[in-house]
C-alpha cells in the first residue's frame, strides 16, 4: 500500500482538507498513475454535496504518468502518459454499440464511491473512504485507475493541461462532433459559457457551423466565446434569448445545448429550435427530482430532446483527436484554464463557483 496526499471531503458543506491517505494494492486490470494535473468540474462539487462521498476523495479529470500496472493490463505500461476519463466495461450491449458513456456496468465504478465489488481504493487512518470516483479519484498525488478509463496520449503539450479533456472538454466537444453531428452551414445555440459550453463552441467552429450563438450572464465569458468562434452572444438577463436566437436564425436554430443544469434554460433551449431541430441536455442538476417546464406542443412539432453524458463519446478516440486539433491551433482549450497549486483547491473551487474562472487545474509542485 502507498501513502499519498489527497484532498478529502469531510462534510457536504465543508472545505476540502489536504491530508495523508493510503492507496490500496492494485487489482489485475488497474494502473497506478502519478497525477501531474487535475481539472475541477462542477460534477465534483455536486457529488461532494452528497452524504455518500463524505468522507471521500473526488476528482475525475486527472492526467499523469503510469507508474505501475496490474498483472492483466494489456494496453499500458509504466512511463505512458495518460488522460483519465470515465469507466466503461467495453463488453455490454451499449458499449458494443459504441455508446460507452451509457455502459450498463458503469454507474457503480463511476459514481458509487467504490469498485464494482464494493471495495475502496483509498483508506484514511486505516478506514476505507469513498473513492474510485470515475474509477480514479484524482484529487490526489497518485490515483488508481482502471485500464479502460486511462487513455494513452503521445504529445509534447504540458501534461497537466490535458486532464480536463477527460470530462468537461470531452462532453462539450463530443456533443457537437459525435452526438449532434453538426455540419458546415448548421446553426447551434449554446446555453452556458463554462468549460463544456465553450468546448462546444470551439468544436462547432472547427466543423464549419455558420451560426454559433452563446447565452450566458457573465460578460467576460461571452467575450471569450466570441474569441473562440461564437458568431453571436446574448446576455441572458438583458435580452430574451429565445426571441434573439429565432431572429438571427430566421425562425429557429438547428441545434442547441443546455450546459448548466437549469430547468428554465432547458425549456428555452428547446423552444429556440426550428421544427425537427435537436436539443442536447448536458447540464447536471443537483436536484434529481426537478422538472423542466417544456411545452408538449413544442416537442410535438418534430423537435428532439436528448440527454447526453460525456458527449456520447469514446475517450480513447476523441481525446487524441482533440489533442491533434489543439496542436494544429484549431482547439485552444488552454484558454479555458487557470492553474493552481494543489493545496489551493478550496480557492480554486471558490473562483470557479463565482464565475471568475472557467476551468481550474490543480498541479503538484
Amino acid at each position: 500500500m502507498l501513502e499519498i496526499t489527497a484532498a478529502v471531503t469531510e462534510t457536504p458543506e465543508g472545505r476540502f482538507h489536504i491530508t495523508k491517505v493510503t492507496l490500496d494494492k492494485l487489482r489485475e486490470h488497474e494502473v497506478l498513475v502519478k497525477i501531474a494535473g487535475v481539472g475541477i468540474c462542477h460534477t465534483d462539487i455536486t457529488m461532494k454535496a452528497r452524504v455518500a462521498f463524505n468522507p471521500g476523495v473526488l476528482g475525475h479529470e486527472g492526467a499523469g504518468i503510469v507508474e505501475k500496472v496490474g498483472t492483466e493490463v494489456k494496453t499500458l505500461k509504466p512511463g505512458d502518459k495518460v488522460v483519465l476519463s470515465y469507466y466503461a466495461c467495453h463488453d455490454c450491449r451499449n458499449c458494443n454499440a459504441d455508446h460507452g458513456a451509457y455502459c450498463e456496468n458503469g454507474r457503480i465504478q463511476n459514481y458509487s464511491g467504490s469498485r464494482a465489488d464494493g471495495s475502496k481504493t483509498i483508506f484514511q487512518d486505516q478506514r476505507p473512504i469513498a473513492s474510485s470516483f470515475f474509477s480514479q479519484s484524482s484529487f490526489a498525488t497518485y490515483a488508481i485507475a482502471h485500464e479502460n478509463n486511462a487513455v494513452k496520449v503521445e504529445t509534447s503539450l504540458p501534461l497537466h493541461t490535458l486532464g480536463p479533456l477527460g470530462c468537461g472538454i470531452l462532453t462539450g466537444a463530443g456533443s457537437v462532433i459525435n452526438a449532434l453531428k453538426v455540419k458546415p452551414g448548421d446553426g447551434i445555440a449554446i446555453f452556458g459559457a463554462g468549460a463544456v459550453g465553450l468546448s462546444a463552441v470551439m468544436a462547432a467552429k472547427d466543423l464549419g457551423a455558420k451560426l454559433i450563438v452563446v447565452v450566458d450572464l457573465v460578460k467576460e465569458r461571452l467575450s471569450l466565446a466570441k474569441q473562440l468562434g461564437a458568431t453571436h452572444v446574448i446576455k441572458g438577463d438583458e435580452k430574451n434569448a429565445v426571441e434573439e436566437i429565432q431572429a438571427v436564425s430566421n425562425g429557429g436554430i438547428d441545434f442547441s445545448l443546455e450546459c448548466v443544469g437549469n430547468p428554465r434554460l432547458l425549456a428555452q433551449a428547446v423552444e429556440c429550435l426550428r421544427p425537427t431541430g435537436t436539443c442536447g441536455l448536458l447540464g447536471l442538476c443537483a436536484d434529481e427530482q426537478v422538472q423542466a417546464p417544456i411545452s408538449m406542443n413544442t416537442i410535438l412539432r418534430g423537435r428532439t430532446l436528448v440527454g447526453l453524458i460525456e458527449g456520447d463519446s469514446d475517450p480513447h478516440q476523441l481525446i487524441p483527436y482533440l489533442i491533434k486539433l489543439n496542436e494544429a491551433g484549431r482547439f485552444p482549450f488552454e484558454k479555458l484554464q487557470k492553474v493552481y497549486p494543489f493545496y489551493q483547491i478550496n480557492e480554486a473551487v471558490a473562483d470557479m463557483e463565482s464565475g471568475r474562472v472557467i476551468k481550474p487545474v490543480l498541479v503538484h509542485e
